[in-house]
């Protein structure tokens, strides 16, 4: 890639003469889609992302969302909250790709003064029965556990989908939660004032990662695993540990007064960014950057991603402290220049290789004006199948499948804050602070609960967004958010990370569009702020343009951590809540089905209920009722999946769903907006929910350990050990 004559006139009208070489790889990657977001930007107002709890929203490294206290006012305790891509870099070479966007994140949340307290990986294959596919999702999944269980950030939540366009260019999206529990140590990325120093803390510098921005910003080839390999990161998650923990005591010395990870074009676009933001410059030295290979030049110095790398803007007189407390942790540590009130300038042995204004660097880029294809929705084309055999294969889906092969290798109890782990609809978090008790020696470091839970949800559905890109993202906003409420929690916050394929093919763009609006548009109805995010296009390969995909990572809060399992408990009665065609009023839909991507045939995506809101609120309400033994989100693979998952070998279920649908509509539409809930106490639910959504009773939980179904009188019957063994694709294949 390279800057474009456009750009390039840009620059020169701008600086007077022709931009040096550094200067212009500087331009090249600052100015592109990925640090620019030059065809997205224009469509992002459409997000609202302030709130009464929002500290700090779009445009810094992380978004800060402060909790609600046991009165639900504003506590003075914060939660992070960031997400990125690795895609182009986990496709060439997946381990590393995988473990540095662990890393990436895992720094945005440092540079608030946060300390990282849980991850979520969304991720999106080619077909599973592609050996290429599993390579990738192999090594993906080894370099995110590495990195995570390394750092000891535990990986708590996300999804795992397979779908054929992928093959040529996999997702690799990851959301960090961190906890600050004073406001007085939240920092930003904003400089403060002229005069104060830049230090660079961390790993030294390499040549990995070059171009990095740029490779980001384009297209596949067929060649990209061989030769845009220099273009990825290479990881070294024990410096991070030590990172993470230099970075809580920087920020309790107080010696911090912003700070920027290294990251996108990174020294150049970490320094050039911080000061810009605060209306600055900066001077740097570029020969003073600790170097882990000789002989290297300014180019590479400026723009090389090397990973575990921090900048932050000291006082003068506090440069010493930030010094030792680096060799404390056996980190590098370089005083590389000064903020100033002049522009952006960056010199190399004594030569002048950049001399640019600090803002036009980062907000000069002009944004793109793309045309838009309106996607289409499919005509209904249902293929005739066999009721048991559809039932296997959706269950049996590696998109529906139990996803424990995932899961079973991350440290998700690390911390000891997990109280609801991976496999449920979210996670749960037990939020603990400092108790600040005054003593002859300052504050203790003992701890008190806050008695708030964290629920955190993460994902998207390709089949959604394939067959409708609007239709479909509200949906998955919906999903996420059902996912929270069905642990008792009340959505909060999001951010998402908005992947789609080369903007410039109308079609691909219009896609793009309509999952940004109907993401934007069901987050309002919802009243969750999208306070942050990324977005990743040019996801493109000689393969094809991957679906449009909106992983939303999402949180709420709840008092306590006790939460419903999605397990049955064998005791209660069973009740689907939201729309069921059983009486003829409801038309069932299967677009974007589960069904249909094993079966064949086509049709339009599901309405979503008509009240989102207040069914998510009366199903926060009702999981935490006394008489709920267990509540499961029903969403991919239908009724048919939900049920299946529920099933254990010490509960089961009898269930009978008759009605003028057919039984494949009554099994395996998606509507999102529904649950399964099993409770000793129907008439309690059916109250709460009385003039929000339909609850249908449609059978009672047991002791069997088996699922016995009966669809508009056709018979279906699993035990437990069944279930699980259609359900272990993903392990049986990997293991």
């Amino acid at each position: 890639m390279s800057l474009s004559d456009g750009d390039h006139d840009l620059v020169t009208a701008e600086l007077g003469r022709e931009p040096t070489p550094a200067e212009t790889a500087l331009f090249e990657n600052l100015w592109s889609e990925h640090c620019a977001y030059r065809s997205s930007r224009p469509l992002l107002s459409a997000f609202d992302s302030e709130g009464d709890r929002v500290v700090v929203g779009p445009g810094d490294d992380a978004a800060v969302v402060a909790l609600p206290d046991t009165e639900g006012e504003n506590s003075e305790t914060y939660i992070t909250m960031g997400i990125e891509s690795h895609n182009h870099p986990s496709y060439v070479d997946p381990f590393d790709g995988a473990a540095t966007g662990v890393g990436g994140i895992v720094r945005d949340t440092l540079s608030m003064g946060a300390y990282p307290i849980a991850l979520a990986d969304s991720l999106y294959f080619g077909g599973f029965d592609r050996e290429h596919s599993r390579y990738l999702f192999e090594g993906v999944v080894e370099g995110i556990s590495h990195y995570g269980n390394c750092i000891g950030v535990p990986t708590v939540t996300g999804s795992v989908a397979f779908h054929d366009d992928y093959e040529g260019n996999p997702l690799v999206n990851v959301a960090c939660v961190g906890l600050i529990d004073d406001p007085d140590r939240m920092v930003t990325a904003e400089a403060q004032s002229a005069g104060n120093e830049l230090v660079l803390v961390g790993n030294a510098t390499g040549r990995d990662g070059l171009g990095g921005a740029s490779f980001a910003s384009e297209d596949l080839a067929e060649d990209a695993e061989t030769e845009d390999r220099p273009a990825v990161q290479v990881g070294d998650p024990y410096t991070e540990k030590l990172l993470i923990e230099a970075s809580e005591d920087l920020i309790e010395a107080g010696v911090i007064e912003s700070a920027r990870d290294l990251g996108a074009a990174g020294l150049g676009g970490a320094t050039s960014e911080l000061v810009a933001k605060g209306g600055l410059g900066a001077h740097i030295e570029l020969e003073r950057v600790h170097q882990r290979e000789p002989n290297m030049n300014a180019l590479e110095i400026l723009l090389a991603e090397s990973q575990e790398r921090m900048a932050y803007e000291v006082k003068p007189e506090n440069v010493e402290a930030v010094r030792e407390i680096a060799e404390r942790y056996d980190l590098g540590c370089s005083v590389i220049g000064e903020v100033t009130e002049g522009n952006y300038v960056c010199e190399f042995e004594g030569e002048t290789v950049v001399d640019a204004p600090a803002e036009f660097l980062g907000d000069g880029a002009p944004m793109n004006d793309l045309p838009a294809e309106e996607p289409t929705q499919p005509e209904r084309d249902l293929p005739d199948a066999d009721l048991t055999e559809a039932f296997e294969a959706v269950v049996g889906s590696p998109n529906t499948a139990s996803k424990r092969w995932v899961y079973r290798q991350y440290d998700h109890e690390v911390q000891v804050r997990t109280a609801t782990p991976p496999g449920d609809d979210a996670a749960v978090l037990a939020i603990r602070e400092r108790a600040e008790r005054s003593s002859a020696d300052g504050l203790s470091g003992d701890s008190r609960e806050t008695g708030v839970g964290l629920a955190f949800s993460s994902g998207a559905d390709p089949n959604w967004t394939t067959a409708a890109p609007y239709e479909g993202a509200r949906a998955v906003a919906l999903e996420n958010a059902t996912n929270v409420a069905a642990k008792g929690a009340t959505p909060l916050a999001a951010v998402d990370c908005l992947n789609g394929g080369n903007p410039e093919k109308p079609d691909v763009y219009g896609g793009f569009k309509n999952i940004v609006d109907g993401l934007a548009d069901m987050c309002s109805e919802l009243d969750v702020p999208v306070v942050g995010g990324n977005v990743s296009l040019y996801n493109d390969s000689a393969a094809g343009p991957i679906p449009p995909t909106p992983t939303l990572a999402l949180v709420g809060t709840k008092e306590g951590y006790a939460a419903p399992p999605a397990a049955f408990s064998g005791e209660g009665d069973l009740l689907v809540v939201g729309d069921l065609p059983l009486s003829g009023d409801t038309e069932a839909r299967l677009g974007g089905s589960e069904y249909l991507a094993q079966q064949g045939g086509s049709d339009r995506f599901p309405e979503l209920p008509e009240d989102a809101p207040a069914f998510v609120e009366t199903l926060a309400e009702v999981a935490d009722h006394e008489a709920t033994l267990a509540v499961h989100d029903t969403s991919h693979g239908g009724l048919a999946v939900t049920l299946a998952e529920m099933v254990t070998a010490e509960a089961g279920a009898t269930v009978e769903l008759d009605g003028d649908a057919d039984p494949a509509e009554l099994l395996f539409h998606e509507q999102p907006g529904r649950v399964v809930v099993e409770t000793t106490d129907p008439a309690a639910v059916r109250e709460a929910f009385d003039g929000v959504a339909p609850v249908t009773a449609v059978g009672a939980t047991d002791g069997s350990g088996a699922l016995g179904l009966t669809v508009a009188g056709e018979r279906l019957s699993y035990d437990s050990e069944e279930i699980a063994e259609l359900r272990a694709v993903i392990e049986r294949e990997l293991s």
